[in-house]
């Protein structure tokens, strides 16, 4: 079959024994299509019950899918693993160059056991594996520097991609990142950790092959279809012109905008950090995934004097999104926009997740106002709302680990909760620090039932939203229905592996034609089973490893502070709770 050539051959690679090897999977690609669904099983395979997240029997497994390198959009690796942050389900996605260069090279999915005595980074360029010596990477400060000097190292710049981690993965932070390129991330959930336990600093992919269709013309009849879709969509067009940084002003204007720490639930401020502002003022760059027509990915332009030569200035650009500057801005209460960049900046230099930092820094600062900590834990910083100078040292000690306070902020704000108090205002779903949407109870429903715990599996902010201009008040079963049909589709786009923002583009229909046209024969029935049995394996795997949908803890913040003007109910949530579990778990559970 024609997938076969480029999709289902599985590189396996052993990082212990410095070895690699190639074998055909078809059974994997034909039931699961790719992406989330074939590194769901793979997860099952390679992980076993009770893996030390942080061992060696933990594998890493990146994945691609059927239209990568196709068609437009479809520009996402899926990264699989069992989470050090949260102990079960590990999954994030990443675009930049990643999805086409493993596709390039050859390989459906590559899968990462074992780990290295010493620190190592594996370059990949099409059958070529090689273990590179990676000591003199190790312990670098700045994630800059790294990618700078692996692309000195290595060929192949058009198609090829770096994967690497900053300091914050090798000192086991475990919601350290992977930066893909430089301004994308593996973001959520500690992969970057797990790199670092395995003492593999960056992973280089480049390859050149061919990539061939079952259906010449029905080919160019979907990509042309998908590519007008996308230059001409509006949503598009918002992602393009402000990037999603526009989400700003329209969630604070609707009071669904977490604010220092949630306390409030709209920033007084927002305007000056808001995706119009940086646009009119601070905008230098946009950049695309591959194979993306959009352009989404905004960079800042910081221009700063030198303080020891007059008439030089540095040149920073920075990478800024919604999600970064909800949580390194507003649950900071941070207005001042080049400090924010600042912070920005110094999140991207340690290779940390932007989202869990901003939330375990926001609990801090409420925990010291409340008397919890004090300068003493904080190694004399006084954290408050608005000063983004101590939230930057902050971050290089949460790396550094200078005392236990600090080591227990490099384990999440559960952890830091549970051994200093606050677990009330302590925002984390399923372990996992909250995402920027406070607009009801169906965003944090959709967090805490998500096998990822996060604002992408099936966006609950939006039927919130939705509810609420319409003046509709949704069910319990209703909200349930919802969510988990959202979550079981979105199973299926991460699987083909499509961006999510293009979600609107690749209806059933079209991702139907676009399998069609690349040698898969599926039906809208099928589709719907697939991304059925992909969230019923994420949670099976979940359950295995000890997390129970019933007894996950609800921070009582999300009670206390109105969203969108109305509160919260906490037996509403507890119903819609019983009920998903109902619809995604067996019986026996």
């Amino acid at each position: 079959m024609l997938p076969g050539e480029t999709l289902y051959r599985v590189l396996y690679v052993d990082l212990a024994k410095r070895r690699s090897r190639v074998v055909e999977r078809p059974d994997l690609f034909e039931k699961w299509l790719g992406g989330a669904g074939v590194g769901s099983a793979l997860l099952a395979e390679e992980c076993p019950a009770n893996a030390d997240p942080l061992g060696p029997e933990n594998p890493i497994i990146l994945t691609v899918g059927p239209l990568t390198g196709m068609f437009p959009l479809a520009s996402k690796t899926v990264a699989m693993f069992k989470s050090p942050h949260t102990g079960n389900l590990g999954e994030s996605h990443s675009g930049g160059r990643s999805a086409v260069s493993i596709r390039l090279a050859g390989y459906g999915a590559i899968v990462v056991q074992g780990a290295s005595e010493s620190p190592v980074y594996l370059s990949i360029h099409g059958d070529s594996v090689r273990f590179r010596d990676a000591s003199s990477l190790w312990g670098i400060q700045s994630s800059y520097t790294v990618a700078r000097l692996l692309r000195q190292r290595e060929p192949g710049a058009g198609c090829r991609t770096i994967m690497r981690i900053g300091r914050a993965g090798e000192q086991l932070v475990t919601y350290a990142c992977v930066s893909t390129e430089t301004y994308r991330h593996f973001g959520r959930l500690g992969l970057g950790a797990v790199f670092g336990a395995k003492k593999l600093k960056a992973v280089v992919v480049a390859g050149k092959r061919s990539l061939p269709v079952a259906d010449g013309k029905l080919y160019r009849q979907v990509y042309d279809e998908i590519y007008q879709a996308a230059v001409s969509s509006p949503v598009m067009k918002k992602y393009h012109d402000l990037g999603t940084a526009e989400n700003i002003l329209p969630l604070n204007k609707l009071k669904g905008l977490p604010t220092k720490n949630l306390r409030e639930a709209a920033f007084d401020a927002a305007e000056s950090i808001s995706g119009q502002h940086l646009a009119e003022n601070y905008l230098g760059r946009r950049v695309a995934c591959a194979h993306c027509p959009v352009g989404c990915i905004h960079l800042a332009a910081l221009r700063e004097p030198s303080d020891h030569e007059p008439y030089f200035y540095k040149t920073s650009m920075i990478g800024y999104d919604y999600e970064p500057i909800y949580a390194l801005g507003t649950m900071l209460g941070i207005s001042d926009t080049p400090g924010l960049l600042k912070l920005l900046d110094a999140v991207e230099v340690h290779g940390l997740d932007a989202m869990s930092t901003g939330v375990v820094l926001a609990w801090a600062t409420e925990a010291m106002e409340k008397g919890l900590i004090s300068a003493e834990q904080t190694d004399g910083l006084e954290l408050a709302w608005g000063q983004y100078r101590p939230y930057v040292h902050a971050c290089r000690r949460i790396v550094d680990q200078r005392n236990e306070f600090y080591t227990a902020l490099a384990r999440g704000v559960d952890e830091a909760a549970e051994r200093y108090g606050g677990e009330d205002f302590a925002l984390a779903f399923g372990r996992n620090e909250m995402p920027g949407y406070h607009t009801g109870p169906i965003a944090h429903l959709g967090v805490l039932t998500g096998a990822r715990h996060s604002h992408l599996d099936s966006a609950g902010y939006s039927l919130d939203q939705k509810a609420y201009t319409e003046g509709k008040t949704l069910t319990s079963q209703e909200i349930a229905d919802a969510l988990v049909c959202e979550e079981r589709w979105r199973q299926v786009l991460s699987s083909l592996v499509v961006c999510f923002f293009a979600r609107g583009i690749y209806k059933p229909s079209v991702a139907l034609q676009g399998l069609r046209a690349v040698g898969f024969e599926l039906d809208e029935d099928g589709l719907s089973e697939i991304g059925r049995a992909i969230l019923s394996a994420k949670y099976a795997f979940k359950t295995r490893e000890g997390f129970s949908l019933r007894d996950v803890r609800i921070p009582k913040r999300i009670y206390e502070t109105p969203g969108l003007g109305q509160a919260v109910s906490d037996s509403v949530v507890r119903e819609v709770l019983d009920l998903y579990a109902r619809a995604v778990l067996p019986p026996a559970h």
